[in-house]
């Protein structure tokens, strides 16, 4: 038997063994594609659906969940010509599915025009949009609709899609099939699944784990939220040692395709700009992505780096759920994610369908107890020692911003991007933004002098361990772009220019003054007059924080409201 289908996610359960039967033309497609067996999660969910079922699914993040609705989904189309559509007629098979992708990013009076005029039988898009399309479009009949998933359900509804959700589930006919999948389990999901779903089966699939907690328990499983296949490890070292560390990994596993994941999108920007400067990099393929780039330029960094045998992906939390890259060895956490229950997705990359992958994440000494957190969460984690021979790479990262002015301001923007996303860290009693170095966190990311912000003027951050560049002015530090130097170059000019236009202040005139008896004040008044305008710097500053926040004013604005434009 274990010849037959020796890939441990799987189970001795064939397709064609699942009752009701599927279609000869679906099993042929599956058999074609690679598929004979299916994974636990797959076995328990598809007979359920095609039995019109209502499923609540919780299952680990590479378990096979998008197979476990897609082939009912295609054995209902098979079965039926009635589907939501303009009042069109339209007979579905295999051969002639016609799904429609409803997202952000283009217009809805055009999605609204391609469904009416060419119809379609699968509607696939994100809560937002296909709300508003099923609120503006009268001629699109739902009355006869099947079946409605909910994948990622947990991150729908973190992303603020409950009201949506809600809305088109009260747009839909009762009786109708629903199946709600998730990789997490909260209360949230639990409300859902209650108000949208009739009496629904739970479907729970878990991993197991070998206890490590001494040879009597050895050999006894335990239920784990990630792959059997994935072995997770993490890195305690300080901050100003991570970059050197992070080094080591790569380069160490150099024929590998690895994931690394950053907690903000300025953060990717830099180090994808820094990291192909260093020396022990070259030749290594180095993609970023995150969220603030344009979908067109998302989906080109996506599709270069699925095609990549080895390479190195650096990105957001955007490609930390719902995406399949196939052959990806190592998942690598450069900063803990916001939300706890992202980790599982992120390391979920790899490891997936029985394969075996591996996945790091950086902490701090101070966050030591994240470890046990997770081990709490059925995440279990194993300690990997810092490499002693891992070569100290903030010299050239320093010398890289020296040389393009671009290194050293996307430098900054993410040594402040990182402090404020810090602070909104759901687990805040074990990431303590007050207790950040912040003199190594600059050393780890090789700024060149530390920038003026409100975090290190009123709060007493430590900054020891770092030892600013004397030798340079900031402002002497030039693009490598010419271009961009050029109209730099102008803007100076020009603000030079107009300084030079306006009008001098005239001093008043003295006038005299009667000779008043005045009392020096008490070192308690000085020091509660100091207080009094610290304080209203602080609220001007994060009355501000809060305009940037809503887009009320762009960062150029912030940095010259804040004074530290000369910085950026």
């Amino acid at each position: 038997m274990d010849s037959e289908f020796p890939n441990k996610a799987l189970t001795s359960v064939r397709f064609s063994d699942l009752n009701p039967p599927l279609s000869e033309p679906v099993l042929q497609a599956l058999s074609h594609s690679g598929f004979d067996f299916c994974t636990p999660v797959q076995a328990a969910t598809i007979p359920l659906l095609c039995s019109f079922k209502d499923v609540a699914v919780d299952a680990a993040t590479g378990s096979g969940k998008t197979l476990a609705f897609v082939i009912p989904l295609v054995e209902i189309l098979r079965r039926s010509s009635s589907h939501p559509k303009p009042h069109k007629s339209f007979i579905s098979t295999l051969m002639n599915v016609k799904s429609m992708l409803l997202v952000g990013g283009a217009e809805v009076k055009t999605d609204i025009k391609k469904i009416e005029e060419e119809g379609a039988n699968i509607l696939i898009g994100t809560p937002g949009r296909l709300y508003d399309i099923m609120n503006r479009m009268d001629v699109l009949d739902l009355k006869n609709l099947e079946i409605l998933i909910l994948d990622e359900a947990d991150r729908l509804l973190d992303m603020g899609f409950q009201k949506q959700i809600t809305s088109i589930i009260s747009l839909l006919p009762k009786l109708r099939r629903t199946g709600l999948f998730s990789a997490t389990q909260t209360e949230a999901i639990e409300e859902l699944a209650k108000a949208g779903l009739r009496n629904p089966v739970r479907v729970e699939v878990r991993a197991e784990t070998k206890s490590e907690k001494g040879p009597a328990s050895s050999k006894q499983p335990e239920s784990s939220k990630t792959p059997s296949g994935l072995h997770i490890e993490y890195l305690e070292c300080e901050e100003d040692k991570k970059p050197s560390q992070l080094l080591d990994i790569l380069i160490k596993n150099r024929s590998k395709k690895i994931i690394i994941y950053f907690m903000t999108c300025a953060c990717v920007d830099y180090w994808g700009a820094v990291l192909p400067c260093l020396s022990v990099l070259k030749g290594f393929s180095l993609i970023p992505l995150h969220g603030k780039m344009k979908q067109s330029a998302r989906e080109k960094a996506l599709a270069s780096f699925t095609t990549l045998s080895n390479g190195i992906l650096l990105c957001t939390d955007v490609a930390a759920r719902g995406l399949d890259i196939p052959g990806v060895d190592c998942i690598v956490q450069y900063d803990p994610p916001q939300d706890p229950n992202v980790f599982i997705h992120r390391v979920g990359r790899t490891a997936r369908l029985g394969k075996q992958g591996h996945a790091v994440v950086f902490l701090l000494p101070k966050e030591e107890s994240y470890v046990e957190f997770l081990r709490i969460r059925r995440v279990p984690l194993q300690e990997r020692i810092c490499s002693d021979d891992a070569t100290d790479v903030v010299p050239q990262i320093r010398s890289a911003a020296k040389k393009d002015r671009d290194v050293m301001e996307k430098g900054i923007k993410a040594f402040v991007s990182y402090i404020r996303a810090y602070k909104e860290h759901h687990c805040s009693y074990i990431f303590r933004w007050k207790e950040l170095e912040i003199g190594k966190l600059a050393t780890g990311f090789g700024l060149l002098q530390l920038p003026s912000m409100p975090e290190v003027k009123h709060h007493s951050l430590s900054t020891d361990g770092f030892e600013p560049v004397e030798d340079i002015n900031l402002v002497d530090i030039k693009y490598r772009d010419k271009s961009r130097e050029k109209q730099r170059k102008k803007n100076l000019q020009a603000k030079k220019e107009a300084k030079e236009r306006e009008p001098k202040p005239q001093k008043p005139k003295k006038t005299p003054i009667a000779p008043t008896a005045t009392r020096k004040k008490t070192a308690r008044q000085r020091r509660a007059q100091q207080t009094m305008e610290d304080e209203e710097e602080l609220m001007q500053e994060y009355r501000l924080l809060k305009k940037l926040k809503k887009g009320t004013i762009d960062e150029n604005e912030y940095a010259k409201l804040t004074g530290t434009e000369e910085l950026l």
